[in-house]
């Protein structure tokens, strides 16, 4: 009864307060979200770049009189020569081939593992850089007291020397390029076999699959699928591609040896197991999206259902496809779990060369690195999570673009 009695105007203002509201509601979320980003991102920066205390046990100057970066390879190779031992030698020439052989930027990166080593007393975070300026130097003076051959430097630890070297025990030789290499190979083959059988099943289910009972536990199973934990998936992969078909994914029946099926073809084929439910949600979302007038249009000049499909559903489908790709391509590239269940690799230095090679990836690496005690190991860490970002943004940036030309293409 107070209802009826109660002005128009009050109504309108009460609904004009709600919205209100909630408008603040949405905005504040919004805000706390971006808010963690940007506290994410900055922690990230924190870590990636500082000043650097380093002590060399052999003084990398007085080894030529002039620095390793205008050495000649003959002279490089010498030193190596000059300090190591003939079975240190042949250790390294069995691991990388002839020193002769070498380019200078791994022969540099040997002097200094091998014959330089260099240690890092103390690093510093960028914050402290900036504002804790004269307590460093303060700092850094009393150490150089104790041992006056100590080297200061900025050092940005994302570098290109970062992004070409290998693995390595020292984390200021340590580089990423063997796990940037291992995560795209593991990729390409995720994609290469999660994406045509995603979009086939999605197309069953939605344009051939009666309604009955069979196809709805199916369809259940795969929704429920999409939410298991990512190490159920690296038990599989454990058990069915290492194990059980390790004779395949070692490549012992294509006569390749020295192989335990712990290799990047059993980790693609276990990433594409984690992506495919979440493949085939999306497709058929974006299967169903199409308007059925466009199917019924089609039957009508007597095209049959394949034809339908392939001409009319698909290419009006395909960009909310490729979104999906997108979301699944960003979960698989961040895992880590699954990839240490199946034989990833903490540390090594040989790059992988096929689908047959031992491997290792960006998150493990990182997640190896922050286990470390040394705070040298967190910078890296940094750096390589920097790095994460930017392969994650690229791929999905191609995908972004081919998924925005198709859509103009449909319309």
């Amino acid at each position: 009864m107070n209802n009826i009695f109660t002005s128009p105007r009050s109504i309108l203002a009460a609904r004009h307060a709600r919205g209100k509201f909630w408008r603040g509601v949405f905005f504040s979320s919004t805000l706390i979200g971006l808010i963690a980003l940007a506290a994410l991102i900055l922690t990230i920066l924190n870590r990636a770049a500082g000043l650097v205390v380093i002590t060399d046990a052999v003084d990398r100057n007085s080894l030529a009189g002039r620095p390793l970066t205008e050495l000649t390879r003959p002279e490089l190779v010498t030193i190596l020569q000059d300090h190591l031992t003939r079975t240190r030698l042949r250790t390294l020439e069995r691991n990388n081939g002839p020193l002769d052989s070498l380019d200078e930027e791994t022969l540099i990166n040997l002097v200094m593992e091998q014959v330089v080593k260099p240690t890092i007393r103390k690093s510093y975070t960028l914050a402290e850089t900036l504002f804790q300026r004269a307590a460093i130097e303060q700092e850094i003076a009393a150490m150089r007291a104790e041992t006056p051959n100590l080297q200061v430097e900025f050092r940005s630890w994302l570098n290109p020397g970062f992004l070409t070297r290998s693995m390595s025990a020292t984390p200021e030789l340590a580089g990423v390029r063997t796990a940037v290499l291992g995560s795209l190979w593991i990729i390409a083959i995720t994609i290469l076999v999660a994406f045509p059988i995603g979009v086939g099943a999605a197309i069953y289910l939605e344009e051939y699959a009666s309604e009955n009972r069979v196809n709805r536990i199916i369809q259940t199973n795969i929704d429920n699928l999409a939410g298991v934990p990512s190490i159920v998936y690296g038990i599989l992969g454990l058990a069915i591609f290492v194990r059980t078909l390790s004779h395949l994914t070692s490549g012992a029946v294509f006569g390749i040896q020295g192989s335990n099926g712990r290799t990047i073809l059993s980790a693609g084929l276990t990433m594409a197991l984690l992506i495919l439910p979440i493949l085939i949600i999306n497709a058929q979302e974006a299967i169903r999206a199409v308007p059925a007038s466009l199917r019924q249009a089609s039957y009508g000049l007597g095209a049959t259902r394949w034809q339908t499909i392939w001409h009319h559903v698909l290419p009006n489908a395909l960009p909310g496809i490729l979104t999906g790709t997108i979301l699944a391509i960003s979960r698989a590239l961040g895992e880590t779990a699954p990839l240490i269940l199946v034989g990833a690799s903490s540390l090594i230095n040989k790059d992988p060369t096929g689908v047959f090679s031992f491997f290792t990836a960006l998150p493990i690496q990182i997640y190896n690195w922050t286990a470390r005690p040394q705070p040298e190991f967190r910078n890296i860490a940094a750096a390589a999570i920097l790095v994460l970002l930017v392969v994650l943004l690229s791929l999905n940036s191609v995908a972004i673009v081919l998924r925005n030309r198709l859509s103009k293409r449909g319309t």
